[in-house]
């Protein structure tokens, strides 16, 4: 079944705060938009089904009308503004319909388990068709149509891989990787890039099928063997006597092929030297079976098989790799399976006969290529390729990881069940304009998995903060009588993935503090806490804007030097006001006085940690910017006092202004929904940023983002039109979410701030500083 119709997945559209201000000036509303777990549809394939329902407490604020990249906020009347802001907005929970791809993969020999599995999550659906794809959709066409009572349609094996293939490296960073035994990290991924054509695709199912991947939609199959999966289960299924696949790569892990193959140092001794050769060269796979008068193990038999098959494959992959011109092999299919050893071989197979000049890559949702492909022919009058969809990692089974917990029913009947959940995100996502280089951008500043030290201190430092969370996110729903029970399934399913991290750093992915932030966030949703900080949010808000006017009036009777250094003091002294950093939720807790006044006498004194300042100052010296992209933090204090200032200065000087706000809530970050609500309140007291809204010189914008981080390379559509629309010449990224965490080194084609306060002491200590040390990083790219 294609997607539901547009009108039952998108959230409702912008209040009228967007439009007109509401009647009798009454508080407008920021909205919780709780989504319905019904299911809408499914898709499957011999060893993979997809279950396309909506997702379990994802949230995000009231969002535009369809089609509009950005919102002038309209103008209150001036006399409102001496009204009493407490407080500025209302909070009310609603119900918004979206899209989640839910994908189960599985051995044929649980089809019937799995199928019960689908049959019991089709409810209240309109299916009437299931696409199916691979020898299975013949295979089990019966079966499936008798347990669903849905008509199957087969669909063309190479296609469905080419268009799941393309849908992952599209729509999954990190999805594609290296492997490097004995190296650190073993996994190195690969960043999206913006283009991946043209590559080699090996699916190795039961045999190996070859294909050049050349647009979208132009592809060609180029060979393949019969030699591949089926045959390493075939054989190993006569020489150890063992069904199970998993079972022959576990043994396989445990052997010495060494026993079993004849090496060259078993032909040639010592002598292998000479011919430029290394010993451990297999020369012969099972060649010692022949002459050796021992039983050989299973495990030796298992690891030689696995060596002679992948060997193969990954030297047939090579040769067509170098006819074609191509330097990149994807591989796929349900053989690899994240196997080391495997992975390991073909890898060494493809650098030997190629020396060097030919690529291989893994990916880590192998096995889901023709279900995702299925799917996306099934839905293809809705184009879902107009969407950008992201990965849940609450969700997700991780690379090489346990499967996720069914109830125990399933779980009896099912053998190991493995998850991926996708979420269709309201708008395509797209490259920052302004980057330097979009390929070789790369959002995060360090890869924990890559760093054991950090690692080890993220993970512990994120296990201490549960407790902090768990309480928020009760706090946040005081109505709910099941929060507390929620709130601590919440905490287990989260507290399971840092354990799988601290063992598997590489499931989901490149390990960084941004990535664990995002899991977070995807566990809360899960649980139906969309927005645990949405009323610590709302009474900042209100504080802060009764201190707007206050603080305006001290930086208008400042000369303009000392006014410039103040603004930026400002910007700083509100992003200390993170309720992320245990050190500022802290502070914040146990002393309600601490205002904006207390956070500029925290930061460091100049020189400060990074200090750009006074190539900064003799910039604004100059002309004029034509126009800038702000991208703002936190709530309350930060963006009321810190950055609406900045703003109006730089209004001031003729420099148009986009403020980018992310499009759903994360921490207390503000929203594209609580900005609208905060500059109509502004512009109510300030002639400047009125005027600048009513003529169209601020505008306010979504990033397309849920995250406390921020990757230029994932942002709103309309964003970017805009930024080209604007010839935006200056970014400025504050937070360390998004300026320090990431982006601390990313390379901008325009002028670029970041800036942040340093609010963890351990950070603090690495990069050589201290607790509310400062970062001022002014840019300026090379001519």
């Amino acid at each position: 079944m294609p997607l539901p119709p547009r009108s039952q997945l998108s959230s409702p559209s912008i209040p009228a705060l967007a439009r007109a201000p509401p009647p009798a000036r009454a508080p407008p509303r920021i909205s919780h938009l709780r989504r319905h777990r019904d299911p809408r549809g499914l898709r499957g394939r011999q060893t993979s089904s997809a279950l396309l329902r909506v997702p379990r407490g994802c949230v995000s604020a009231s969002s535009p009308p369809r089609g509009s990249a950005h919102t002038r906020v309209p103008q209150p009347h001036p006399q409102d503004a001496g009204q009493d802001h407490e407080p500025p907005y209302e909070i009310s929970v609603q119900e918004e319909v979206t899209a989640r791809l839910h994908f189960v993969k599985f051995e044929n020999t649980y089809i019937e388990a799995c199928l019960d599995f689908i049959k019991d999550h089709l409810v209240n659906t309109e299916t009437k068709v299931i696409q199916a794809t691979g020898g299975g959709a013949y295979k089990f066409k019966d079966l499936i149509e008798e347990k669903l009572q849905l008509k199957v349609d087969k669909e063309d094996v190479m296609t469905c891989l080419i268009k799941g293939c393309n849908f992952v490296l599209k729509n999954i960073p990190h999805e594609a990787f290296v492997y490097q035994k004995g190296s650190s990290p073993e996994f190195r991924f690969q960043t999206n890039h913006p283009s991946v054509f043209p590559y080699l695709l090996v699916s190795i199912g039961s045999g190996v099928s070859i294909v050049k991947v050349e647009t979208e939609d132009r592809f060609e199959w180029i060979g393949g063997s019969s030699i591949g999966g089926g045959t390493f289960w075939g054989l190993g299924a006569l020489l150890t006597k063992t069904k199970k696949f998993d079972e022959l790569l576990h043994l396989a892990s445990r052997g010495q092929h060494a026993n079993v193959d004849t090496l060259v140092q078993d032909i040639y001794g010592g002598a292998h030297q000479t011919l430029g050769l290394s010993g451990n060269l297999i020369a012969s796979s099972f060649g010692k079976s022949a002459t050796a008068d021992t039983e050989f193990s299973k495990e030796d038999l298992a690891k030689s098989l696995l060596h002679m098959i992948s060997n193969d494959i990954g030297q047939l992959a090579c040769l067509y790799a170098k006819l074609h011109c191509l330097d990149r092999v994807y591989f796929g299919g349900f053989f690899i399976r994240g196997h080391p050893v495997t992975m390991r071989t073909i890898t060494y197979s493809i650098n030997f006969f190629s020396k060097g000049e030919v690529q291989a890559l893994f990916l880590r949702h192998e096995g889901y290529l023709g279900a995702i492909g299925a799917f996306l022919k099934g839905a293809e009058q809705d184009n879902p390729n107009q969407y950008s969809w992201e990965e849940n990692y609450a969700g997700s089974s991780g690379l090489m990881s346990s499967s996720p917990e069914l109830c125990p029913t399933q779980r009896a009947r099912s053998g190991a069940f493995d998850l991926l959940e996708m979420d269709r995100l309201e708008r395509p996502l797209v490259n920052l304009p302004l980057l330097l280089d979009p390929s070789s951008y790369v959002p995060d500043t360090v890869d924990l998995t890559d760093d054991a030290l950090a690692r080890k201190y993220w993970l512990t430092c994120f296990e201490e903060a549960l407790d902090g969370v768990v309480k928020r996110a009760v706090a946040s729903q005081p109505g709910s009588v099941d929060a507390a029970e929620r709130a601590e399934k919440f905490r287990q399913k989260y507290w399971n993935k840092l354990q799988t991290l601290r063992h598997q750093p590489f499931a989901y992915g490149a390990l960084t503090v941004r990535s664990l932030l995002d899991t977070r966030e995807h566990c809360l949703n899960e649980f139906n806490f969309p927005d645990p900080y949405s009323k610590v949010k709302q009474k900042d808000n209100g504080v802060a804007l009764k201190c707007f006017q206050r603080v305006i009036h001290s930086l208008d009777a400042l000369g303009w030097e000392e006014r410039q250094l103040a603004l930026v003091k400002g910007l700083l002294a509100g992003n200390v006001f993170d309720w992320g950093a245990k050190a500022v939720s802290d502070v914040l807790e146990s002393d309600p006085q601490f205002g904006f006044e207390e956070a500029k006498r925290k930061l460091q004194e100049r020189p400060w940690l990074v200090d750009s300042y006074s190539k900064w100052l003799q910039r604004l010296k100059g002309p004029p910017h034509k126009c800038a992209l702000i991208f703002a933090d936190n709530s309350g204090v930060d963006v009321i006092l810190g950055v609406f200032p900045f703003v109006r200065e730089l209004l001031s000087r003729g420099t148009e202004v986009i403020l980018a706000c992310n499009s759903g809530p994360a921490l207390n970050d503000v929203t594209y929904s609580e900005s609208l609500i905060v500059a109509e309140r502004i512009a109510a007291m300030d002639p400047v940023v009125r005027a600048a809204l009513r003529e169209g010189r601020l505008l306010l914008v979504q990033t397309g983002s849920s995250s406390p981080c921020l990757d230029l390379s994932r942002l709103d559509e309309g964003l970017a039109v805009l930024v080209r629309e604007r010839g935006a010449d200056l970014v400025v990224i504050e937070g360390m979410g998004r300026a320090v965490h990431t982006n601390y080194h990313a390379a901008l084609r325009c002028e670029s701030l970041k800036l942040a306060v340093i609010k963890n002491s351990w950070l603090a200590e690495r990069l050589g500083g201290r607790l509310f040390s400062v970062i001022f990083k002014y840019e300026v790219p090379a001519e």
